[in-house]
């Protein structure tokens, strides 16, 4: 099975060093008590590792004792292997994926509605006219839904670079600049 998790910059997590590459193992998997934590929604790593300048962000496969407790999409499991680590952009894009594979699942605390300012460096968006800021290097995911229903019509994926796109700039679902309300043609 694979999950995502959320790690200091140097693979720690709770005073414990991960390796990459290899099987970690642990004796117990209780969820908020014991074992190697993670989730099936990439953006509840951002609760336990909100800063993208301070934290790193795996795809991890887990295995052996798995447990769950339904207060979110947390898991816990006595076996981790660390399998590809993500960007703030890949991190953004594996969660706009988590979100059309599950429209009318409760969001993550994390998803914003309409407009949202990327502050801790990722921002999701999603609405009718989804729209975003940020600083340089921030990652924003905006998930446009049609008109009738929460279901995912379009998708973007936009990392301020200074260039191409500007801080502390709104941005829509085409990745055109918005202007006092209106797009910049």
């Amino acid at each position: 099975m694979f999950a995502y998790k959320g790690f200091n910059k140097d693979l720690t997590c709770r005073g414990y060093q991960f390796k990459e590459n290899e099987w970690n193992i642990t004796e117990s998997a209780k969820c908020v008590n014991s074992g190697f934590h993670c989730a099936s929604d990439p953006l509840d790593c951002l609760t336990y590792y909100p800063s993208t300048g301070s934290s790193t962000y795996y795809i991890v496969e887990i295995a052996g004792d798995i447990h769950e407790d339904g207060s979110d999409t947390k898991i816990s499991c006595t076996e981790m292997r660390l399998v590809k680590e993500l960007t703030p952009e890949k991190l953004v894009a594996h969660a706009l994926a988590y979100i059309i594979k599950h429209p009318i699942r409760s969001n993550s605390h994390h998803v914003k509605k309409d407009i949202a300012d990327a502050s801790k460096g990722v921002v999701v968006v999603r609405g009718k006219t989804p729209m975003a800021m940020g600083k340089k290097g921030s990652a924003i995911g905006l998930a446009q839904e049609y008109k009738n229903n929460r279901e995912i019509k379009q998708v973007i994926v936009i990392t301020i670079d200074g260039k191409k796109y500007k801080e502390n700039t709104y941005y829509d679902i085409t990745g055109k600049e918005i202007l006092d309300g209106k797009i910049k043609v």
